[in-house]
């Protein structure tokens, strides 16, 4: 019956996928004479948590019962008051947890707290689904580096656009539906400014409910156009990835952009590693980034082997044209044996499309 009732906690938990972040998806139940009296999730970030929830529909009847709850309850005052403490007060008997918190504000304090008070505590039931739903918050959480996950187009022969740069649209509908699902998910989504540039983009999740993630441009010349898409929202949410040394020679731009409220971070030089972008990206609180392209970046976190998921989707159109733009270069592999491997891979089928889905 654990199981049973874990796994309904953890499925209510991802009901806050794409509006909880940085924080985790955290699903709760509450059991008592084998009866569901209360459910709750952790529905948007700064609000309350699953627990609360799922105390408060409970009500009364939550003295002397069980509760299920996804990931180890805090013990700290945070956004919101500890639930610890309130499942202590609403006498709460038994709580069955799936996995610990790795946030040093918790790290078993959580349980600690919880037994110091007379309740039973049993972790460890479905561990390792509780830690796939949350690995984005896992990982930021402890590295402070937002989870990095890859989506490309690509034809047959591997091209992203042609030789002009033309590349709408590559795959069918179904798969670009899938994709808005995607961009629900991460808190970011990062382009190079070849591809801003070239598509004018919305960097939008065009999902019913959906959030908008924060708008990403890679652009170290700072050769963005003023007038595109990405400049003109005025939710604070459009970042650009530039060069210092444009604070000196192009001190115009900069201050336009900040006056149009973009974020503006600085890095060395004009070649940039992924990994220093995603160390700047989690100082603002950014767990998770979704790089969408184009080649040069995606070839880049490939080089680093810093992609910790991706799905590559693949249209049956072949270009044929070698000045075409690949999704990857630059590497000089002179042996098949020594040739990036993906792991952990999943086919997917989106109409008379595919893609490969792999992880780390």
């Amino acid at each position: 019956m654990d199981h049973i009732y874990m796994k309904k906690a953890l499925e209510l938990s991802l009901l806050g996928e794409g509006r909880v972040n940085p924080n985790p998806m955290v699903g709760a139940v509450v059991v008592k004479d084998d009866k569901i009296i209360g459910t709750g999730y952790h529905k948007e970030y700064g609000g309350p948590h699953a627990e609360v929830f799922a105390l408060d529909e409970a009500g009364d009847k939550a003295q002397g019962a069980t509760l299920y709850v996804t990931l180890e309850p805090c013990s700290h005052y945070g956004k919101t008051p500890p639930c610890a403490k309130k499942i202590v007060e609403m006498g709460i008997k038994k709580c069955v947890v799936s996995c610990l918190d790795p946030n040093p504000l918790v790290a078993g304090t959580g349980v600690k707290y919880l037994e110091d008070n007379g309740i039973e505590v049993i972790t460890g039931i479905m561990e390792k689904d509780g830690i796939e739903i949350n690995k984005i918050f896992f990982k930021y959480i402890t590295k402070k580096i937002p989870y990095l996950f890859l989506k490309c187009a690509i034809t047959l022969d591997g091209k992203i656009a042609t030789s002009n740069g033309s590349s709408k649209w590559i795959t069918n509908e179904i798969s670009r539906e899938r994709v808005q699902a995607i961009r629900n998910k991460y808190s970011g989504i990062m382009i190079g400014i070849n591809t801003l540039l070239a598509d004018n983009p919305s960097l939008t999740a065009r999902i019913e409910n959906g959030r908008d993630p924060y708008r990403i441009v890679v652009d170290p010349y700072l050769k963005i156009n003023l007038e595109s898409k990405f400049t003109n929202f005025s939710d604070k949410k459009s970042i650009v990835i530039t060069s210092k040394d444009n604070l000196e020679n192009n001190p115009e731009k900069i201050k336009t952009l900040i006056d149009k409220n973009i974020i503006l971070v600085y890095l060395e030089n004009y070649q940039f590693k992924i990994s220093d972008i995603l160390i700047e990206l989690g100082k603002l609180s950014i767990d998770s980034v979704l790089l969408e392209g184009g080649g040069y970046l995606i070839s880049q976190a490939f080089k680093e082997n810093i992609i910790d998921e991706g799905e590559i989707f693949i249209a049956p159109k072949i270009l044929g044209d070698e000045k075409a733009i690949s999704f990857v270069k630059g590497f000089s592999i002179e042996n098949i044996a020594d040739g990036i491997q993906l792991e952990n891979i999943r086919i997917n089928t989106y109409g008379d499309n595919v893609s490969f889905s792999f992880s780390s």
